[in-house]
């Protein structure tokens, strides 16, 4: 079988090659107004924008290079609840009531995705189911505890997984067992977004690519400008999560841009991918840096992991993650890779997102630290409420302390890596 053909403007993916939608957009030229500008036509951009558009707000995207051109269309395209902190160290660290707001936004993420591409017949291979798998028992009585934080916050569609219920769920002697989130998912990340951009799109909201803003006047009539052309709004959104770069520095110091790798199989025998993972859940294990994974819709295996702090990639992406995929599954020691690609997820320090205004006119959200498919829905939502006068939920998020990242742009790196040895080493003791 041919490889598909990739999409100019887009990462080598194999979510690229297998885009339902390549029309390019226009690039800004000249000067246009609208009621909400919003920076990136990534997930969290265009998730605001269509709150703000069914909410009759006039709506203009402007987007560095192409639409879900970062990590919304580049993940690892699984539906995953919930924060990249558990809420027991939400609650721990920030008290009982921020806990409780942001426990009762948990699993939203997730119903707007599956709302929204039912409400608009979006194409992306949306199928229902996540487990997070267990190496050790540690491991498993901190995943029982998490069933118990969960369930406490109102999420019944949880269930334990034993060893022996293992061979239903993934077809590997690595795990002792995991949890199966029966309200997570995974599915086809770019198609995802490029359905919620002609849906706001239908809503009347206009998209312009190839047009990186290069400054932001945050006074209460804001303006985004853009290398050939000038937004006049009422509200500035700034939705550029680790592809942000030096455009504003107050926020962009407060998140780190972290790349992680993704490779994907040749298309695989049907009978063969349903053996490996029978009830075509996707997956991720409970270690610090995770491995995760899942299946395609044209049966290939698609398989992710590591970390690259700073944005750095190694050498070769095959090499560094097909072992790690050979494994969990030795028996696809003679599968051809046919697609390797990275992509930047922003970090926090506090790996909670970091949400908040620049003036009373420009509002951001970024950092979602690693479970952003969900969380980016969520939190552009709310980022639509708030500028329509609905700033409750908003503000919750707003009142979360955020800091740099110690060490300045010189050290910030190499001290986020040598905290992530710990952990790592943690890992491989099974402590």
């Amino acid at each position: 079988m041919d490889a598909p053909q990739q999409n100019i403007g887009h990462a080598p993916s194999y979510y690229a090659a297998t885009a339902n939608d390549r029309a390019a957009r226009p690039s800004l030229r000249g000067e246009i107004a609208a009621d909400v500008c919003i920076i990136g036509a990534g997930f969290t951009g265009i998730s605001a924008g269509l709150e703000l558009a069914g909410r009759g707000f006039s709506v203009v995207v402007l987007e560095a290079a192409r639409i879900g051109f970062g990590a919304s269309g580049r993940n690892g395209g699984q539906i995953v609840n919930g924060y990249s902190r558990d809420l027991s160290v939400i609650e721990r660290r920030h008290g009982a009531e921020r806990a409780r707001a942001l426990g009762a936004m948990s699993l939203e993420g997730g119903n707007i995705i599956r709302g929204r591409v039912a409400k608009y017949a979006i194409d992306c291979d949306l199928r229902p189911g996540n487990f997070l798998a267990a190496f050790t028992q540690r491991q498993m009585l901190e995943i029982e505890e998490t069933r118990r934080v969960w369930e406490k916050h109102g999420h019944t569609g949880l269930e334990m997984v034993d060893r022996a219920g293992l061979a239903r769920i993934v077809d590997t002697d690595r795990y002792v067992g995991g949890i199966v989130d029966h309200l997570g998912g995974h599915l086809h990340p770019l198609n995802l977004v490029l359905g919620e951009a002609a849906a706001l799109e239908s809503l009347g909201g206009r998209i312009f690519e190839q047009s990186p803003a290069i400054a932001v006047e945050t006074g209460p009539s804001p303006t985004v400008r853009t290398r050939d052309g000038l937004v006049r709004a009422q509200y500035v959104l700034v939705c550029g999560n680790a592809y942000l770069g030096k455009l504003l520095p107050e926020i962009g110091g407060k998140i780190m841009p972290v790349s992680s790798q993704i490779i994907a199989t040749e298309p695989l025998d049907p009978a063969l991918t349903r053996q490996l993972l029978p009830a075509d859940y996707c997956v991720e294990d409970a270690n610090y840096v995770l491995d995760y994974f899942r299946r395609t819709a044209d049966n290939r295996l698609l398989y992710g992991g590591g970390v690259g702090y700073g944005g750095s990639d190694p050498a070769s992406i095959e090499g560094a993650v097909r072992p790690h995929m050979l494994k969990t599954f030795p028996r696809l020691a003679d599968a051809r890779i046919e697609f390797a690609w990275s992509g930047n997820f922003a970090l926090t320090l506090t790996r909670i997102p970091h949400v908040g205004r620049l003036s009373p006119t420009v509002y951001f959200a970024h950092g979602d630290s690693g479970h952003g498919v969900t969380t980016t829905h969520l939190l552009g939502q709310i980022l639509g409420e708030a500028v329509a006068g609905h700033a409750e939920r908003f503000d919750v998020w707003a009142s979360l302390p955020y800091y740099p990242f110690p060490g300045g742009h010189a050290f910030s790196v190499p001290l986020t890596i040598i905290g992530s040895w710990w952990y790592r080493m943690r890992d491989r003791l099974g402590i």
